[in-house]
C-alpha cells in the first residue's frame, strides 16, 4: 500500500514539474513568471523530502527546511523589487 501511495507522489511531483515549467514558459507578466519559479521550488522540496523518506536518510528534510527558508527570502526580495518598479 505504501508502495502505491509513493508512486502516486511520484507522479503527481511529476505533473506540478510539467505545469510550473509550462507556466514559466507561457506567462505574460513578471510576476507569473514569479509564481512559477516558487512554485517549482515547492515541488522541489517534496522531491526532496520523498527522497529522504525513500532512502531512509532523514539528513535531507534539513536541507529541505533551508532551502524552503532561502526560497521565502528570495520570493520576498523579488516582490519587494518588483513593487518599486523601474
Amino acid at each position: 500500500m505504501a508502495d502505491i501511495i509513493l508512486q502516486i507522489a511520484v507522479i503527481l511531483i511529476f505533473f506540478s514539474i510539467v505545469f510550473g515549467v509550462l507556466r514559466l514558459i507561457i506567462g505574460r507578466t513578471s510576476v507569473d513568471r514569479v509564481v512559477a519559479i516558487d512554485m517549482l521550488t515547492v515541488v522541489s522540496i517534496a522531491m526532496i523530502a520523498l527522497y529522504a523518506h525513500i532512502s531512509g536518510r532523514f539528513v535531507y528534510i534539513d536541507v529541505a527546511l533551508v532551502y524552503g527558508l532561502l526560497s521565502f527570502l528570495a520570493v520576498l526580495a523579488i516582490a519587494r523589487f518588483l513593487e518599486k518598479g523601474p
